[in-house]
């Protein structure tokens, strides 16, 4: 087993703090409703499952519910495979590459999306995904599929998307091994408070409140958390195993980058995502 050469956690940091936000702009974006709202879908749960699947080709739920783990197998059947009677996955690609370009420009302004700084971030991202690897990683094998663009901004956000789908492909991996399923995941994620909030649990995943309440009690079972719904120091400790698992089998790429490349990409993707937070990327209530 080859030793670490990164700081402790800071490949994990990256990741939360600087890579999968300026991917995860695109979701919350009013773009990419208004790109596919041009091709004839208005669903916003359609939209959802055309931009992140369509890598996948035009596939059924099954391979859909099976790749995002955590998603309501009934709501993905609703719209999958119909919807690519639509709109094509190449058309989906292309409008979600649209609305990146849209999204980052109007959230980072024309200044931060032509300078040097992003110019290099998208560099050290692209250079990260040289070390990420397609066996078992069904979303990032997809997306490794796909032309890199030219653009810088988008050579950023494409990168932090392939590098976004590694470490989550890795991530179902663990949760298996934890044995949480799709629910107990989610509720779990919300109480450390990272995760969403129940809202969107609903609103985007699908579930229903009583497919919620029954994953808490069965994590109360578990001992992971108490009667209000808190984690315990047992669920806490199941996260971090979690966590940890999750960071091994994502390692590659960010050993791949060092230590020094990896500090810079933190620094600069988080400059970044703060100011696309500040300019109001996401929700103010999406969080647990």
């Amino acid at each position: 087993m080859t030793l670490s050469t990164l700081p402790p956690l800071a490949a994990r940091h990256a990741w939360h703090g600087a890579i999968n936000p300026l991917h995860s702009t695109v979701y919350f974006s009013p773009d990419i409703t208004k790109e596919f709202a041009a091709l004839g879908v208005t669903d916003r749960v359609a939209v959802n499952l055309a931009h992140r699947s369509a890598a996948l080709g035009a596939v059924g739920a099954g391979a859909v519910t099976a790749a995002f783990y955590n998603y309501r197998h009934d709501l993905v059947a609703r719209h999958l495979p119909a919807l690519w009677e639509t709109v094509t996955p190449a058309r989906a690609l292309a409008a979600r590459l649209r609305a990146a370009d849209a999204t980052l420009r109007r959230l980072l302004g024309d200044d931060t999306v032509g300078s040097p700084e992003l110019a290099e971030a998208a560099d050290l991202a692209m250079r990260a995904t040289e070390g990420c690897t397609r066996h078992g990683r069904t979303l990032y094998s997809a997306h490794a599929d796909l032309p890199v663009p030219e653009e810088p901004h988008l050579r950023l956000w494409h990168a932090a998307t392939l590098l976004r789908e590694h470490r989550g492909d890795g991530h179902l991996a663990a949760l298996l091994i934890a044995g949480l399923d799709p629910l107990e995941a989610l509720v779990s994620h919300t109480a450390t408070g990272k995760g969403m909030a129940p809202k969107w649990l609903k609103a985007i995943r699908g579930w229903e409140q009583s497919d919620l309440d029954a994953a808490a009690a069965r994590l109360r079972e578990r001992g992971a958390l108490d009667a209000d719904g808190a984690l315990t120091a047992e669920g806490a400790a199941l996260r971090e195993r979690l966590e940890t698992e999750t960071d091994r089998l994502d390692a590659a790429p960010y050993e791949h980058l060092g230590a020094t490349g990896l500090a810079r990409l933190a620094e600069l993707g988080g400059r970044f995502v703060v100011q696309a937070v500040t300019a109001g990327a996401f929700p103010g209530d999406l969080r647990g």
